[in-house]
């Protein structure tokens, strides 16, 4: 493992009642870098987010052989999976406020570990806010339910959120799916900023997303990982075929 390397999975292999998901996957997420995961339905990509913050040990039915390292420890032999993911923190393709103020989502975590101040949480509030692009939007209504955000907006939100719980790896799982481009475009723009402090993996199924915002693509197939490397390179000169045709429409 190199000392860049954030999060290193080796040998990563997942199946789910016997049908399998990931076979022999091997790859780092380097520190302060956006790793852009592609490919085709069914290629594993989300379930490369399951195992990395082993929200995987839910699934009943799932089967896993590997290693996944963070900062070179072994994930699965941490016995406090939520000190786990408050480290390596999730954003779903669906935004999913909790049915409270927006001030009150991004104090949710935070409360759940300690007492905090009225002071704190402010900070806490704007600078959470800030990073993920929204403050100038909703901080005159900060005590108005967050359902009544847009999808965007209550997206940023739940960004916003795992931001309050001050992780040290984020895990994007096709954020943008449902938003317009403005949207599309503040999220892009806050993960850009956001890899100053953070090691990124952004899952998505816009290639052009993944040119725009990524330092590093892995193009997965069949899970497989076919290729990874730097994004320059693997959208001009991919060096297998398969990912020359999914980047290209062929297929996928």
């Amino acid at each position: 493992m190199t000392e860049e390397a954030k999060l290193e999975v080796r040998m990563l292999t997942v199946a789910f009642g016997g049908v399998r998901a990931l076979a022999d996957v091997s790859l780092q997420v380097k520190s302060h870098e956006i790793l852009a995961v592609i490919g085709p339905a069914n290629s594993g990509k989300s379930t490369l987010l399951l195992v990395l913050n082993q929200m995987i040990r839910r699934v009943h039915h799932a089967s896993v052989t590997g290693t996944i390292l963070l900062d070179g420890q072994d994930v699965g032999v941490i016995e406090d999976v939520e000190e786990l993911r408050r480290r390596v923190g999730m954003v779903y393709a669906t935004p999913i406020p909790l049915p409270m103020t927006i001030r009150e989502n991004i104090l949710f975590g935070p409360r759940l570990k300690r007492s905090i101040r009225r002071s704190e949480g402010e900070e806490i509030v704007e600078k959470s806010l800030k990073d993920a692009f929204l403050w100038d939007e909703v901080k005159d209504r900060l005590h108005t339910p967050a359902l009544n955000l847009s999808g965007g907006q209550q997206q940023r939100m739940c960004l916003a959120r795992v931001l309050a719980l001050e992780p040290e790896a984020l895990l994007l799982d096709e954020p943008c799916s449902g938003l317009d481009p403005i949207s599309t475009a503040k999220i892009e723009q806050a993960m850009v900023e956001l890899k100053s402090k953070y090691s990124i993996v952004l899952v998505t199924n816009n290639t052009k997303q993944a040119a725009r915002a990524s330092d590093r693509t892995a193009f997965f197939f069949m899970g497989e990982l076919i290729e990874c490397g730097p994004t320059g390179q693997i959208f001009t000169t991919p060096g297998n075929q398969r990912t020359s045709d999914y980047i290209t429409g062929h297929f996928g």
